[in-house]
């Protein structure tokens, strides 16, 4: 077993995102999950992603807040506990568009392994 603490989350930055801070939860770490990746994302009033697509299957969890997100020309309004999944390959925006902090637990599988996967290791390897 590999516990973490939230106190121990390292800040991470991901490309085409703004007004957010993401911290890693869980994934490349020795003894970490393998085949997912594990983050908070803190997004600020009219913060987002994308549009963009990326060739990994992803999860968000709205944990406190509203999210809308806009997938194959459809807006879907996430909140609190509400959750999705985005395809690889997907194209997806996610808008925060209240003026509250949205907060969201994303999981990225790993199970497809490719020069992304190891992009997206070298990218939040360090803090």
């Amino acid at each position: 077993m590999l516990a973490k603490r939230f106190a121990d989350a390292k800040p991470y930055l991901a490309p085409n995102h703004r007004d957010v801070v993401g911290l890693r939860l869980q994934g490349f770490e020795a003894g970490g999950p393998e085949n997912q990746w594990v983050g908070l994302s803190q997004f600020l009033p009219w913060g987002g992603a994308g549009p963009d697509s990326t060739p990994f299957e992803k999860v968000y969890v709205v944990l406190e807040g509203q999210m809308t997100v806009i997938a194959n020309g459809v807006e879907t309004v996430l909140q609190k506990y509400d959750s999705c999944t985005i395809a690889p390959g997907e194209v997806r925006e996610i808008v925060n568009r209240t003026n509250h902090v949205c907060t969201m637990l994303v999981v990225i599988s790993l199970s497809a392994r490719s020069e992304a996967m190891s992009d997206l290791k070298t990218r939040n390897a360090k803090p």
